[in-house]
């Protein structure tokens, strides 16, 4: 059963991986267009909405779904109750975005905020049909699944946006790309799920579920100001051309982070719950998909931190050279998420969503000082505040988070030493390469060598020197051994 459950959990792992690649290159690729076909102002008009609305997303599903996976078994009565649970957060979360419309208008002093709220609070009750369906495929462990319904409705979001862009509708194109990406999903959930939730509910089945969910959804709360208060400061300050700007540098910035953390943190949270009481198996599993992350993210963030000119002029354009140095001071929190993200799922995993809650209260002021101090120097004071507190906090962070747990402070940093060594060694002669002959190239060529030469460099580096080569032989050799047991949902 075990052995059954590692091969699934690296299948899945796998599928998710390339699903999560396919997605980068359609978000890359769509904002890439997007940037060109819409100014700084129109994303800005949304962003500003959007900093607001998150946060009523992170009660979108009240922490439910998370919950379910968790649960070593769930019932068709529970799944039901927590359905009609989530459908009535969505709803009520659409009805306070609309009522919350005005308010957020007079806050920025612009009435067009008003319909660009209203619209996209349609998102939440599309969203809220498709928690507890989402759930159902996790615990199945059908990630190939989840990776293609995924790839699907970000190709036909994106495709819609571009194509509104092109009509001339401006930030509505944004608009109508946010709000029919959860819609397409919740429809492909239902369509191979093929469940239907009861007509009953019972409150007393799921209470321990609720507990869990209200503790995480809290922590998700307050994350998410301490992550996103920049943005809102920057709007309300220095107007939508500047949110812009930087809203793009931090996209740019966190979509290899949220993408490799979505694709392994989904199937390592799910793997990680099901061996929560095998300590050995536990830590084996978790620093797998922790190096995994590392691995990949790590060369990521030193391509974004030397050619981040190169960078910003080939995907957005040169109408956004102002995104360029906001751009380079937000590239170190790339490799601290991912350091400190996947340490969310040993804590959800084993339980401990109130030391996670404690966590997050201790971070978020300090993360706000940062921003406020770094304010009146624009957005590249608060680039540069944001950045400094995260790489101040990574250590605190981590020795909190695995203290009196299977993994230890010295399995994250010996971890964390080898993708970041060897990072760093083919990061300085790619940019040695930049120095020397960058002058002789156009920057879409020149960056094609620059990454060519750091990738290269880090695959040998950490392979062969730092003896990673054992690690991923050892990972190819078990994708390939089939799976035949079923897994108990």
């Amino acid at each position: 059963m075990m052995k059954d459950l590692k091969q699934r959990t690296i299948r899945g792992g796998v599928a998710r991986l390339c699903s999560q690649a396919a997605t980068f290159a359609l978000r890359l690729g769509s904002l890439m267009v997007l940037a060109r076909l819409l100014d700084p102002k129109d994303f800005g008009l949304v962003g500003m909405v959007t900093a607001f609305t998150g946060v009523l997303s992170l009660f979108r599903d009240f922490g439910l779904s998370a919950a379910a996976v968790q649960h070593i078994s769930v019932t068709e009565e529970q799944s039901s109750t927590l359905f009609w649970v989530n459908l009535l957060v969505g709803v009520i979360l659409g009805v306070i975005a609309v009522a919350a419309a005005p308010a957020i208008a007079a806050f920025y002093h612009d009435s067009r905020l008003i319909a660009v709220t209203a619209a996209l609070s349609l998102g939440f009750i599309f969203n809220a049909a498709g928690v507890q369906h989402c759930a159902i495929l996790q615990r199945q462990m059908r990630f190939t699944t989840l990776a293609t319904i995924d790839v699907i409705s970000l190709a036909l979001s994106s495709g819609l946006g571009i194509a509104g862009a092109l009509a001339g509708y401006g930030y509505w194109a944004l608009v109508a790309m946010t709000v029919t990406s959860p819609l397409i999903t919740t429809i492909a959930y239902w369509v191979v799920t093929a469940w239907l939730p009861r007509w009953s509910y019972n409150f007393s089945r799921i209470r321990s579920m609720m507990r869990f969910g209200g503790t995480l959804t809290l922590n998700g709360l307050v994350a998410y100001l301490a992550y996103n208060a920049d943005k809102a400061l920057i709007g309300r300050f220095w107007g939508a051309d500047a949110i812009g700007l930087y809203g793009r540098a931090y996209q740019l910035c966190n979509i290899p982070t949220a993408n490799l953390n979505s694709a392994v943190g989904e199937v390592a949270f799910s793997a990680l719950s099901r061996v929560q009481d095998d300590p050995k198996r536990f830590r084996s599993y978790f620093l797998k998909g922790y190096s995994l992350v590392l691995g990949f993210t790590l060369p990521i963030t030193v391509a974004c931190t030397f050619f981040a000119p190169d960078l910003i002029m080939v995907l957005l354009g040169p109408k956004w050279k102002g995104a360029i140095e906001i751009f380079r001071l937000l590239a170190p929190t790339i490799a601290v998420f991912a350091i400190i993200n996947p340490l969310g799922w040993l804590l959800t995993s084993l339980g401990l969503v109130e030391r996670g809650l404690k966590i997050a209260l201790v971070f978020a002021p300090i993360m706000i000082s940062g921003y406020v101090l770094g304010l009146r120097h624009g957005p590249k004071g608060v680039a540069f505040g944001y950045s400094a507190v995260m790489v101040l906090w990574i250590i605190p962070h981590i020795a909190w988070c695995v203290h009196g747990t299977p993994v230890t402070l010295r399995d994250i940093l010996r971890e964390t030493s080898r993708p970041l060594s060897s990072a760093i060694v083919a990061g300085g002669a790619a940019l040695a390469m930049r120095i020397l002959y960058g002058h002789l190239l156009t920057p879409l060529p020149r960056l094609v060598v620059e990454i060519a030469i750091l990738f290269l460099i880090y695959a040998v580096v950490l392979l062969f020197v730092t003896g990673q080569k054992s690690f991923y032989l050892r990972l190819f050799k078990e994708l390939k051994t089939p799976a035949t047991m079923p897994v108990n949902s």
